[in-house]
């Protein structure tokens, strides 16, 4: 893993938003060229600042990481719904999806 990666990852993830550099930046509560500073290869963020960045993208600092097969935020957004849900609820979601996938051709 190198700092490409990050630069990279931080693009992709960052455009999946659809969240421009200048409005993640002050977002975050930086200066407008934070991110764009992250990305270009002149700064790195620290490991705090890199845990608040997961938590804007709405993932954890593991997908982050997760170049096979990422969570798109669509993805997570549905993961973060199912935390929060009932064991009866997951079980009804769970057959839904169960029958869905059975119909699919």
């Amino acid at each position: 893993m190198d700092e490409q990666f990050i630069r990279d990852r931080l693009s992709r993830l960052r455009e999946e938003k659809q969240i421009s550099e200048r409005k993640m930046s002050l977002d975050l509560g930086h200066s407008t060229s934070y991110i764009r500073s992250i990305t270009s290869g002149k700064a790195l963020p620290s490991m705090s600042e890199f845990l608040y960045i997961c938590e804007y993208l709405g993932i954890t600092p593991a997908e982050f990481f997760h170049e096979e097969q990422p969570t798109t935020l669509l993805q997570q957004k549905a993961i973060n719904c199912i935390r929060s849900m009932s064991e009866e609820d997951l079980r009804l979601i769970i057959g839904f999806i169960e029958r869905m996938q059975c119909a699919a051709p």
